[in-house]
């Protein structure tokens, strides 16, 4: 391991005080983490903020055997110390993918699950690029195989997935429909990249998918509502289409036309990512480093960036997340 003298001994992390509502987050001293083999400590410039770290204040989504307690599923910072193994990372800057430990001023990530930040890239959005950018890739282009020329559904087009999801798409050629809950969000999402959206609060999304397509459907949807949206997701499907759940946000259950599954050839598929091994999680990554990563350096993919708050503010934070008005990215700077 590199030398840690000069490393403080405790750091500020944000704890979750009980289960409950924003308030439950509070700032403490905790040990600074020590890196083990393979593994780097980041000093933490920037964390960002995800759905499930709201699901894990509440109670909702415990963090995986061996994952550290505090939330926060992605950083960017500076590699200040590492275990044996990746000691030749020492001084970079990177933005990493976690499997908790974000919300603090260090954190350890396997070096696997790294890459590297562009010089002149912003590390507040570089720490907004790598849970979204990882759910979005396994899940669109990997499980639903998406390739140029298709057109998609994506469900929540002005979170961070959705916004994700949108500039992937333009960078690939792929049409993108997003459905989103007001006027205004739509106009958002449109100015910022997707082909088409539909206000699911208006307008039935099924009905505008076939307007949209011309009573085709499209080829993969991107779902992280579950429930009553699945069947109807099945009816935005093409032959041969495939739905992706990533989430459960509108109910855990659903009923399926199964006929309908078997006339059209459907693929019903789904995943996590945060209890995923080191090991699949650093194939992601290598992924991405060879698809996607050079369109980072060249400035053509930036996160959509909402609000900045300082690391203690982050009950503040969750109180913009849970209030639902945000567009793309929230996250704590240190």
């Amino acid at each position: 391991m590199a030398d840690r003298d000069a490393l403080p001994v405790d750091m500020t992390a944000i704890g979750i005080a009980a289960p409950g509502g924003p308030e439950a987050l509070v700032p403490e001293q905790r040990p600074v983490p020590t890196p083990g083999p393979d593994e780097v400590l980041i000093k933490v410039a920037a964390a960002g903020v995800n759905r499930p770290d709201v699901l894990q204040r509440m109670g909702k989504y415990p963090p995986p055997p061996g994952a550290s307690d505090i939330p926060g599923l992605e950083v960017a910072g500076t590699i200040v110390a590492a275990g044996q193994g990746a000691d030749m990372l020492v001084g970079q800057k990177v933005c990493a993918l976690l499997a908790g430990g974000g919300y603090a001023e260090y954190a350890v990530a396997p070096a696997g699950q790294c890459l590297p930040v562009p010089d002149g890239y912003d590390l507040a959005e570089a720490a907004a690029l790598p849970e979204t950018l990882f759910t979005v890739w396994t899940n669109l282009f990997e499980r639903a195989y998406v390739v140029a020329g298709d057109t998609v559904l994506v469900h929540g087009g002005t979170s961070g997935i959705g916004t994700m999801a949108i500039r992937l798409c333009n960078l690939f050629g792929v049409t993108i429909i997003v459905t989103c809950g007001s006027d205004e969000k739509c106009a958002q999402a449109k100015s910022w990249g997707a082909d088409h959206a539909i206000n699911y609060k208006t307008q039935d999304y099924v009905e505008e998918v076939s307007r949209i397509t011309g009573g085709q459907g499209v080829s993969a949807v991107l779902d992280m509502v579950g429930g009553d949206y699945l069947p109807r997701n099945l009816n935005c499907l093409s032959e041969d289409g495939r739905h992706v759940s990533i989430a459960v946000l509108g109910g855990a259950k659903a009923s399926v036309f199964i006929p309908a599954v078997m006339n059209k050839r459907l693929t019903i598929t789904g995943s996590t990512l945060r209890a995923r091994s080191v090991g699949f999680k650093g194939l992601v990554a290598d992924e991405i480093m060879r698809n996607v990563w050079s369109f980072v350096g060249e400035g053509k993919l930036r996160p959509a960036m909402d609000q900045k708050f300082a690391l203690t503010d982050a009950a503040k934070a969750h109180a913009r997340m849970d209030a639902g008005e945000h567009f793309g990215k929230i996250v704590l700077v240190v």
